[in-house]
């Protein structure tokens, strides 16, 4: 039988792709988290991850494993929310999904203004990676996912901009765009820009991830990724770059990988999507109270996340 802490360590060190940020989120040494992982290795009898000092990655068998214990380890949380809310007296909640803390910290901060607003109601934030958003929303996991735009999928509804962040571009240390103030979306001409998974829609791949600049010129493709602590070990280890919203200067500070505006991008929007079919009721209260909560933010902690 699986320990509840292998499996919360193996989840958690897929996600972050790091020792050290699993350690934190566990509140564990990262001495225990490694001890666990080797245990659960030897148990399976190959190794779950590769493990380099530049990077961290899932191995094809750890990948395997973490696309068969990710869905019942939901299920399992779910199955204990509903408990919890039972007894709370909670009759309804809206689960929410987000990608980065960011979006995280604009997610709780509506859900605490939406409890106070609507006793019996609550807000369930559930974070979701790159990859498994669009599917989760589609599979009923979520029933509202914060997303930037564009996103115009068949199906869905999109909510209000939320908030907006300047993009920015992030290459490894020791490419000669680090040294720049600005970079210019010609300049992705020469990078190797990673490929995000398949799962999102192939208007968004190609608006992040393009094949080529403006003026026609082609740009080389990268290896594909599910998480962004994946990508950012890809980049620090000098395998590629990517697109990112200006987050990620507070957030995923790295000694390997170096962030550089735009001079001439767009910023990224982000906006709350739903599938049409759901009741539009209590997510219309909700976008109402992440409206509300990313004007509380803006001026404070994280303006810089959340300036336009």
């Amino acid at each position: 039988m699986l320990e509840r802490v292998e499996l919360e360590a193996f989840l958690t060190l897929a996600e972050e792709l790091h020792f050290g940020r699993t350690a934190e989120r566990m509140h564990l040494t990262t001495g225990r988290v490694s001890q666990t992982i080797r245990k659960l290795e030897r148990r399976v009898g190959a190794p779950l991850f590769e493990r380099t000092s530049r990077y961290v990655r899932l191995t094809a068998i750890g990948r395997q494993l973490h696309e068969d214990l990710l869905p019942v380890y939901r299920g399992l949380e779910a199955g204990l929310q509903k408990a919890i809310n039972a007894a709370q007296g909670v009759e309804n909640v809206l689960r929410v999904g987000y990608v980065g803390p960011a979006v995280a910290q604009l997610t709780l901060h509506a859900a605490q203004l939406y409890a106070e607003r609507f006793p019996g109601s609550r807000i369930q934030p559930r974070e979701v990676q790159i990859a498994d958003g669009f599917p989760r929303l589609l599979g009923g996991d979520v029933d509202v996912l914060i997303v930037t735009l564009p996103h115009q999928e068949p199906g869905m509804v999109n909510g209000p901009v939320l908030f907006s962040e300047h993009r920015m571009l992030a290459v490894s240390s020791r490419h000669p765009l680090a040294r720049r103030e600005t970079v210019s979306l010609e300049d992705l001409a020469a990078v190797r820009l990673l490929q995000v998974s398949r799962t999102l829609p192939g208007y968004w791949r190609s608006e992040r991830t393009p094949l080529r600049t403006p003026s026609g010129a082609p740009i080389e493709r990268g290896q594909a990724f599910d998480t962004l602590q994946e990508a950012l070990s890809l980049i620090g280890a000098d395998h590629g770059a990517f697109v990112v919203g200006a987050q990620v200067t507070r957030y995923f500070a790295r000694p390997d990988v170096v962030y550089v505006p735009f001079s001439d991008a767009p910023p990224l929007e982000w906006v709350p999507t739903w599938l049409s079919a759901t009741p539009e009721n209590a997510i219309r209260l909700f976008n109402r109270a992440a409206l509300d909560a990313a004007g509380l933010l803006q001026p404070a902690t994280i303006s810089a996340d959340f300036g336009a």
